[in-house]
C-alpha cells in the first residue's frame, strides 16, 4: 500500500516541484507583470527561445493555472503570430495528453494530488457522463478550468484517440487569438488598435462578470 502511494505521489511531486522551481528561479512570475516583461523574459534564453517558449507553454498545462494565453500573446510579439501559435498549440496539446495519461495510468490518488477536491466534485461526474460533448465546451469557453478538466478526463472511459482529437480541434482557438493579437500588436495602426483593445477588455470584463453564471447554467443542463 505504501509503495503504491509513493508511485502515485512521485510523478505529481516531480511535475509540480520541478516545473515550479524552474519557473521561479528563472524569474517567470516576476515577468507576469506586463507583456513587455514577459517578452524580455523569453528573449533572455536566446538562442534557445523557441525551445524555452515551448517548454513554458507545456508547463502552463502541468502547473495550472499559469495562463498560456498570456504567454502566447507575448510569444506573438516575439516570434510572430503563426510561430507562437504553433509552438503553443503543440505544447498545450502535449501537456493535455501527458496529464490525461498520468491520470489514466495512476488513477484517483494522482488526480487527488493535482486537482482540488472542490474542482473534482464540481466537474468529474459531468465529465464522466457527457465526455466529449462537455470537453468540447470546456475547451472552447474561457471560463472553464480546461487544464484541470484534462486531468479529470483521464478517470473516464473516453478513448485516448477521441480525447486527442477533441483536444487538437478545440484547444487552439483561444491560443490563436492571443498569438494573433500579440503578433500584430506592433504593426496595427493606433486608430485601429485602440478599438481592438477596448473590445478585448470588454469581452474580458463580460466573461469575468457572467462567466460563473454561464458555467453554472451549462453544468445544471448537463447534470439533468
Amino acid at each position: 500500500m505504501k509503495r503504491k502511494w509513493l508511485i502515485t505521489l512521485l510523478p505529481a511531486a516531480l511535475l509540480l516541484a520541478g516545473g515550479g522551481l524552474l519557473l521561479w528561479k528563472s524569474g517567470f512570475f516576476e515577468a507576469l507583470s506586463s507583456q513587455q516583461a514577459m517578452r524580455d523574459y523569453i528573449q533572455r534564453f536566446s538562442p534557445y527561445t523557441h525551445l524555452f517558449f515551448f517548454l513554458l507553454q507545456f508547463l502552463s498545462v502541468i502547473l495550472a493555472p499559469i495562463p498560456s494565453n498570456v504567454t502566447a500573446l507575448a510569444g506573438g510579439m516575439l516570434f510572430g503570430t503563426w510561430v507562437s501559435f504553433l509552438l503553443t498549440w503543440g505544447a498545450v496539446v502535449l501537456g493535455s495528453v501527458v496529464v490525461f495519461l498520468l491520470a489514466r495510468g495512476l488513477g484517483q490518488p494522482f488526480v487527488d494530488r493535482m486537482v482540488s477536491h472542490s474542482i473534482a466534485q464540481r466537474y468529474l461526474d459531468v465529465v464522466r457522463r457527457k465526455q466529449d460533448v462537455f470537453l468540447i465546451l470546456a475547451f472552447l469557453f474561457p471560463f472553464f478550468p480546461d487544464d484541470l478538466i484534462c486531468i479529470l478526463a483521464g478517470l473516464t472511459d473516453i478513448p485516448f484517440r477521441r480525447f486527442l482529437i477533441v483536444a487538437l480541434l478545440t484547444r487552439p482557438w483561444g491560443l490563436l487569438a492571443a498569438s494573433a493579437l500579440g503578433g500584430s500588436a506592433l504593426s496595427i495602426p493606433l486608430p485601429v488598435m485602440i478599438p481592438l483593445v477596448l473590445v478585448g477588455v470588454a469581452v474580458f470584463l463580460i466573461c469575468l462578470k457572467y462567466g460563473d453564471k454561464w458555467e453554472n447554467k451549462l453544468l445544471e443542463r448537463f447534470k439533468k
